[in-house]
């Protein structure tokens, strides 16, 4: 274990040492940051195929970019990169759920989820907050997560569905003000 820090508060801190950082105490700590949930998924075969991904960030307006990690350990994610373009739903506050499907091994992750395709491929969850259509640009090695990053070809908001946020390995709301 690392030195304690004293904060304003008086509160003492204590750090883990990289030595330390073992794939549970970082798993842990990632997950203290509340982040959104996507569903990452395409035509592939002409079957549905998709992920799970709550490391979707935006990246730039122009071009229009975003990224998402996948684990290089995935077996999905090669599958997916084949598809002619991607659809990223942002999920439904009440699509916790779905996230699950899509993060399950099973074979079959679209049996409880409803979904659409549009042309070329791109397949999006009905009910999500919003849709993204996107084509892989370029993929990044980082460790042991490979980065995507998507170029946005059109978009679908849907402004009356809040977004389902995963903090602490649990699917909340968020509050309303």
């Amino acid at each position: 274990m690392g030195e304690a820090a004293i904060g304003s508060t008086g509160t003492a801190e204590t750090f883990v040492d990289n030595g330390d950082l073992t794939a549970d105490v970082l798993r842990g700590a990632y997950g203290r940051f509340p982040s959104g949930v996507t569903a990452v998924c395409g035509l592939v075969d002409g079957l549905p195929t998709g992920i799970a991904a709550s490391s979707f960030t935006s990246v730039s307006l122009e071009p229009p970019l975003v990224s998402l990690c996948v684990a290089r350990t995935s077996t999905t994610w090669p599958v997916l990169r084949r598809a002619a373009c991607l659809g990223v739903s942002v999920l439904a506050e009440d699509q916790g759920p779905v996230a699950r499907a899509l993060a399950s091994k099973t074979s079959d992750r679209f049996a409880s989820v409803g979904w659409v395709a549009e042309p070329p491929g791109s397949v999006f969850v009905v009910g999500a907050a919003l849709w993204l259509e996107c084509r892989i640009v370029q993929e990044v090695p980082a460790g042991d997560h490979v980065i995507a990053l998507l170029e946005v070809d059109r978009l679908a908001p849907h402004a009356a569905v809040a977004p389902v946020v995963f903090h602490a390995s649990t699917f909340r709301s968020l509050a309303r003000s």
